[in-house]
């Protein structure tokens, strides 16, 4: 017999499967869910135009020919997973056709799955309505600083050391910079962003948890007012270092990919709105001579280390660590965060 589940009511060991087209799940999904489409992205357009535009027969006779194709392999897939969850929980949208015809298909073949009540749709509905919660719980430390201070690194250390973190960056899959994108590929999506958040959040092993500063945008994802809101009343650790250290860190980071060159050439030509043609023109030069090192150092004297400015006052605490290395940095915090 089919079983609906919440996903509030999900423990144990399970596996949750989108059944939606590799473009859906690509865009958003549930953190750790894996993707085993009935349609892929040109199916589910061709069958979508004929449901609104034809005849809703007509398309549910596309999908049946389309899905039939592929419940081999997914029976099989399906049974594999079997013996290693022991709930296996199907998806798709909401709920609605493509979850519940493969489960009944499963289902039929003597094969127990789940399907989530609700799909994506309930699951976000879920997230809507916790992730405010959750963010009432805690209380946020705030690691403040000019670009290049190596802050995303310092809550990795402290990670690691077993205090909780939030990387807005990381859930954001960009840098919240001028040239943030460079080596990490697409931003997020927004939905995406803020289910990683609460994954985040509802990991933690107490209630103080470490974010970097970062302003209400971080590349295309907006940061929840309850969230940014509570960020800007929060104790914060300012920490700082010379020009040079950052300027390497900087380097280091943003040179890692192949085409590194490539995207910073292209991140440059989408500032002109920003930047003026002259210093454009002069920038693209310094990249294609190998000016690295004096790009970079002129990028943040004139526009990062400014943007910074504009903001830094505007907190009630501060700890200033002057540092350069990410150890001396955790143990100063480790130190400060005993007397909270």
């Amino acid at each position: 017999m089919l079983k609906d589940i919440e996903y509030e009511n999900l423990e144990g060991d399970y596996i949750l499967i989108d059944v939606r087209s590799e473009g859906e799940y690509s865009e958003y999904t549930i953190p750790g869910a894996i993707n085993i489409p009935i349609f892929n992205d040109e199916e589910r357009k061709e069958i979508g135009t004929v449901y609104v535009r034809e005849s809703v027969d007509k398309a549910k006779s596309m999908g049946v020919e389309a899905a039939s194709k592929k419940l081999p392999y997914i029976y099989e897939k399906i049974c594999d997973l079997q013996k290693k969850y022991k709930k296996v929980v199907l998806f798709c949208a909401r709920g609605g056709l493509r979850s519940t015809v493969l489960s009944t298909f499963l289902d039929s073949l003597g094969v127990k799955v789940y399907k989530l009540k609700g799909g994506y749709k309930g699951y976000r509905a879920y997230i809507n309505r916790e992730l405010p919660v959750l963010n009432e719980k805690v209380q946020y430390v705030i690691l403040q600083g000019n670009t290049g201070m190596g802050k995303t690194e310092i809550l990795k250390e402290l990670k690691r050391r077993g205090h909780n973190i939030v990387d807005l960056e990381g859930c954001a899959n960009h840098r919240g910079s001028l040239l943030g994108s460079v080596g990490i590929g697409k931003c997020n999506s927004q939905k995406a962003f803020e289910s990683l958040v609460y994954e985040q959040l509802k990991e933690r092993n107490s209630d103080l948890v470490f974010l970097e500063g970062e302003s209400k945008r971080i590349g295309n994802i907006i940061i929840p007012d309850y969230i940014y809101n509570k960020m800007r009343e929060s104790k914060r650790i300012l920490v700082k270092g010379d020009l040079d250290y950052r300027a390497k860190n900087i380097i280091d980071e943003y040179t890692k990919g192949e085409n590194w060159k490539e995207e910073i050439i292209n991140s440059l030509n989408n500032l002109r709105k920003y930047i003026s043609e002259e210093n454009i023109a002069r920038y693209l030069n310094m990249v294609e001579n190998g000016q690295i090192l004096d790009l970079t150092k002129e990028l943040m004297v004139k526009y990062y280390d400014p943007m910074y400015k504009n903001g830094e006052n505007k907190y009630k605490y501060e700890l200033v660590a002057e540092i350069n290395s990410i150890k001396t940095a955790c143990d100063i915090i480790e130190k400060w965060v005993e007397g909270i």
